[in-house]
């Protein structure tokens, strides 16, 4: 069974999340923004194998620590969809204009498609492509543990942001309705920031996508 912890970085507190199969003890860190050695103290207290970067898009906070964790410890990177290569050349100016320390681009060793499948240990989650908040902006879903990790398509009461270089508000709504909803009210979601939460609650409630206004 697919286990997994959250741990908030940057200062934008970006939810890195430790992915690993319980049975084997190999892991895959999702989105590694930074602190690196607060998330290599986690996988060493729970003596996982690191073994894969996997990147849900690549925003300064969710990518920038990913260069030099993929050089320290040999690791490849996976993801996200190519669509975000001008996001990762831009990394350095990123870690600028934001105030981050400064981030080295990378070549990902594998670009991910919607319908892939990317697998650690035992378990395998299904990557469905989700652009609007980037163009190459990707999800990852493991349907036996009923878990998402959305990055900033979606947040618990809110939607990512679209005002960023090819963002689009309707195209990241296509993505919500079309691409995350058919995977179950019951999915419990970890967001790029904040809470989790289940899309059968945001269906319900959240402002921007509930199926109440969608419809109205």
């Amino acid at each position: 069974m697919l286990r997994y912890l959250t741990i908030p970085v940057t200062p934008f507190q970006q939810n890195c999340s430790l992915v690993w199969c319980d049975q084997t003890l190999k892991a895959a860190v999702i989105d590694p923004g930074g602190d690196l050695e607060r998330i290599l103290a986690e996988v060493q207290r729970l003596n996982l194998k690191l073994e894969q970067i996997w990147l849900t898009h690549a925003h300064i906070d969710h990518a920038g620590g990913t260069a030099e964790l993929a050089r320290r410890l040999h690791l490849p990177i996976i993801g996200p969809h190519r669509a975000d290569q001008f996001w990762i050349d831009g990394l350095p100016q990123q870690s600028k204009m934001f105030g981050f320390p400064h981030s080295d681009t990378f070549q990902p060793d594998r670009w991910l498609e919607d319908g892939d499948t990317v697998r650690i240990g035992n378990s395998s989650l299904t990557v469905r492509h989700c652009p609007g908040h980037t163009p190459g902006h990707v999800v990852f879903h493991c349907a036996e543990a009923q878990r998402a990790f959305v990055g900033d398509v979606l947040f618990a009461g809110s939607v990512g942001r679209t005002d960023f270089p090819q963002g689009d508000a309707a195209t990241l709504v296509a993505s919500i309705t079309k691409r995350l909803w058919p995977m179950g009210d019951d999915t419990v979601f970890i967001a790029g920031h904040g809470p989790e939460s289940t899309f059968g609650r945001e269906r319900r409630s959240n402002p921007y996508v509930a199926d109440s206004r969608l419809k109205s």
